[in-house]
């Protein structure tokens, strides 16, 4: 089926290709499918990132490798992106930021987080990903269903407002799991984890997590938010950007 078939139609044969698939074989098979086309993935770098990225980067380290640099950043995820990049051997990582004439306009100060954490993570994460994601079919992300509520009946294969191909391979994977292969592979984890940070996103909206709370419970505390906007909009999956 050529990418001249609506990004529906593909998803539907996609997820049914693979429905009974291993996360690895969904991602060595996506990568090299000719109904998903061009793919980038997108890493925060954050708590669990290492098993993708290293999943990826055993299979093909030449993907590109989106991360979002929002300027925001705990020092401690920007360390650990270097130092991932150079274990895993990636080769085509590319550093994502919000335009700085956007910048000048909208948040002058900084502050912006402070009073609309929406338009702040429109800025800096949802807008920047939405234009590094001009030329590609499809993207691959760490999503999975155990995260969240909004998450729950997670697939393979989603369709991106009809414009572009989202493919969560780690969708079916529990906590155990990740685990389990970030202690196979001896994977380093993120200083932060440590902490009490099982959920990483930037330093003015992440706090830790208390025994007992959800895992996602630090971003944006104290809010109704619990999505940046990159993956979900008014409760519903969207397209980056459409925020």
């Amino acid at each position: 089926m050529p990418l001249s078939e609506p990004v529906q139609q593909r998803v539907e044969a996609l997820n049914a290709r693979y429905k009974h698939h291993s996360a690895t074989a969904v991602l060595e098979g996506a990568l090299k499918d000719d109904q998903v086309g061009e793919i980038a993935m997108v890493s925060s770098f954050g708590a669990e990132s290492v098993a993708l990225l290293h999943l990826v980067s055993v299979i093909d380290n030449t993907t590109p490798v989106l991360f979002i640099d929002t300027e925001m950043l705990f020092p401690e995820t920007i360390a650990y992106q270097q130092e991932l990049t150079e274990r895993l051997h990636l080769k085509n990582l590319r550093i994502i930021r919000a335009a700085d004439s956007a910048k000048r306009i909208e948040d002058p100060d900084g502050t912006l987080h402070q009073f609309n954490t929406d338009a702040c993570c429109a800025l800096r994460k949802t807008i920047p990903l939405q234009n590094a994601l001009e030329g590609f079919d499809a993207w691959i992300t760490g999503r999975k269903r155990f995260q969240s509520s909004t998450r729950a009946a997670l697939e393979f294969f989603e369709n991106e407002d009809d414009k572009r191909i989202k493919i969560n391979p780690l969708a079916h994977w529990d906590v155990q799991d990740v685990q389990d292969y970030m202690n196979e592979n001896r994977l380093p984890r993120h200083p932060l984890v440590a902490q009490g940070y099982p959920s990483i996103g930037c330093a003015p909206c992440t706090s830790p997590v208390k025994e007992g709370e959800d895992p996602r419970a630090g971003r944006w505390r104290n809010s109704n938010k619990t999505e940046c906007g990159i993956h979900i909009v008014d409760g519903k999956i969207v397209r980056a950007g459409a925020a």
